[in-house]
């Protein structure tokens, strides 16, 4: 089985989902009165991160926790609703290059995986008349239906991406060597190295310099 691995922030979707999120609980009718909260919250771990003493792996994962904390003891359907709420705003800014190469891996009857440190239920909704065969992303934890908080988060970055992918495909017979990944981050490089035929979208420039070394596909 072949496999086509993607990325969602900077790749599939143009931006980045976290200030999206951001901007949405500010300016939300509903919920605007936790953002306060929230980024009072956020400023101490981000202004660590700034002076280098707080790791950029450690920055992100507490940022999801202190995000979704905002919703805590809120109803699986309307942290749902919230994030459909986001489905054409991110839909209008996926890059049609990825979206081609989407539609033909499909095509070929690749079997695609949409990997991110997205909630996972975020990525559900806002990847809508996309069909992947599997979404691996942050999951948020529920208690009798309602967000659970308390369940701390485990941010799906770096190593964990390799770990759950190779986690998702266990028991499968996989063509690695026929097999694909786009990405567009330094950190996506375990998961581009998993395949043969890696590709790297508008990357950042540490991993521009290591695609033009290994002379890899550069969108």
């Amino acid at each position: 089985m072949k496999v086509a691995i993607f990325d969602f922030d900077g790749t599939l979707y143009a931006e980045e989902t976290f200030k999206l999120l951001m901007n949405h609980l500010k300016e939300h009718p509903i919920y605007r009165t936790k953002y306060k909260r929230f980024y009072r919250s956020i400023v101490p771990p981000y202004l660590a991160n700034k002076l280098k003493l707080y790791p950029d792996a450690k920055m992100k994962e507490r940022s999801m926790q202190l995000y979704i904390e905002a919703f805590n003891g809120i109803h699986e359907k309307e942290i749902i609703a919230y994030f459909e709420e986001l489905t054409k705003p991110v839909q209008k800014d996926f890059n049609p290059a990825v979206i081609a190469r989407l539609q033909k891996h499909q095509a070929e009857n690749i079997h695609i995986l949409l990997v991110s440190g997205a909630y996972t239920q975020f990525l559900r909704q806002v990847t809508k008349g996309i069909s992947f065969n599997q979404i691996i992303g942050t999951e948020i934890s529920y208690k009798e239906n309602n967000v659970d908080s308390r369940t701390l988060i485990k941010h799906v970055n770096g190593t964990r991406k390799t770990e759950n992918i190779l986690l998702a495909l266990e028991g499968q017979q996989i063509d690695w060597k026929n097999s694909y990944a786009y990405g567009d981050s330094f950190s996506d490089l375990p998961v581009l190295e998993l395949v043969g035929n890696p590709v790297v979208v508008n990357p950042e420039e540490k991993l521009q310099v290591v695609a033009k070394e290994r002379g890899w596909e550069i969108i």
